[in-house]
């Protein structure tokens, strides 16, 4: 389509699409999410108890805490802050996301918070607690069978209802303020300043959509630290193969059992060159390492949670064996009540096929002996 000529001096073609009332609602929008984040205190910073000789300091930064009780709930207001300052949010129209739970439940919160429709297209297999957590912050479920068929039943979604696809998996990185402004990386570091070891030797995250390792590494190089950051990967997620390959067409069949992390191809907003390392940790051994918090500190937590505490713990055998001292962070992602049907289930562990003896056998003589078993 071409534009017509203007053949009248000082002839000018305008287009004014500036709406007061849409202006009005989209400022309160913004008012109501920042205004969340001021009344949030900061997640605490929990040690792991590791024997004293040792000389390494293991803490697990506590995002269970927030207003919906997960990592998630950061990802969630940056996702609508970028959404509504972007023109994407509007009055009225729903907000879709492909989620696996945590990502739903906290957007289906702020979706409340401004008043607008929320809808979380989730495979058929997510837990029953986050579903109702997701009811009862104003949302709505979308089932599909196969997790792989999340992103474009959002987007039909999002078309057939003129609402808008927040896509997560794409927008994560790029939302965030990877530099600074209380994000998790810069509340590490301040929490750590007075600690033995204030910058931590490894951080170790686990990942969904890719943004908090992409946030936390950027950070560490920007402020040039010397932290290393691992990502641990579960079972049936492509972000490990894709990334020792250089592959970022990989894919694979079957979606994570690790609910929140793990997923069937390497999405948009994992940045691989950003990381020093990653670990493919078997599912049992995630179960097998919340399990093992619960008896140290008291504390259930998510399957996601045992994925990074695993590699976590591995890297602190390393340090022990080259008697290196430091501190090594990793992130108590969300609580395990969300997930008593499945990791804390002995009979749903027997219907996958998981036995977590043996992993739990390895953590114990770790942390008795200092020797990670063979």
């Amino acid at each position: 389509m071409s534009t017509p000529q203007i053949n009248r001096p000082g002839g000018t073609y305008d287009v004014d699409r500036s709406d007061a009332e849409y202006r009005t609602w989209l400022k309160e929008a913004v008012r109501k999410v920042q205004a969340d984040a001021n009344r949030s205190a900061d997640t605490h910073l929990l040690r792991f108890p590791l024997p004293e000789s040792w000389g390494i300091d293991l803490y697990l930064k506590d995002e269970s805490t927030h207003p919906t009780g997960s990592l998630k709930h950061r990802l969630a207001r940056s996702l609508f802050l970028y959404g509504l300052c972007n023109g994407w949010i509007r009055p009225g129209r729903p907000v879709i996301e492909a989620s696996s739970g945590s990502t739903a439940v906290s957007e289906a919160y702020f979706a409340k918070l401004i008043g607008v429709p929320f809808i979380a297209v989730m495979p058929r297999t997510t837990s029953a607690e986050k579903c109702r957590l997701i009811e009862f912050h104003g949302g709505r479920c979308h089932f599909v069978d196969d997790s792989r068929k999340m992103y474009e039943a959002s987007a039909a979604l999002a078309a057939e209802t003129g609402g808008h696809y927040m896509d997560q998996f794409t927008y994560a990185e790029r939302a965030t303020d990877w530099r600074g402004n209380n994000n998790i990386a810069e509340s590490i570091f301040r929490q750590l300043e007075l600690e033995r070891f204030p910058e931590p030797a490894w951080i170790v995250a686990t990942a969904g959509t890719g943004g908090t390792s992409a946030t936390i590494a950027r950070y560490v190089h920007y402020m040039g630290y010397d932290t290393r950051v691992c990502v641990a990967d579960p079972e049936n997620s492509c972000f490990f193969e894709g990334w020792t390959t250089g592959d970022a067409d990989v894919t694979c069949d079957h979606g994570s059992r690790i609910e929140g992390i793990g997923r069937p191809r390497m999405e948009p907003s994992f940045v691989p060159g950003a990381i020093d390392r990653m670990m493919k940790v078997p599912d049992a051994a995630s179960v097998a390492a919340v399990r093992a918090l619960e008896g140290a500190i008291g504390r259930k937590a998510g399957g996601s949670t045992g994925t990074g505490l695993w590699s976590a713990l591995k890297i602190i055998a390393e340090m022990v064996a080259e008697r290196r001292t430091g501190s090594v962070v990793t992130l108590l992602c969300d609580p395990g009540d969300r997930y008593l049907d499945k990791y804390y289930s002995d009979e749903w562990l027997a219907g996958q096929g998981l036995e977590i003896a043996p992993y739990a056998e390895a953590i114990t003589t770790l942390l008795s002996t200092g020797v990670w078993p063979d």
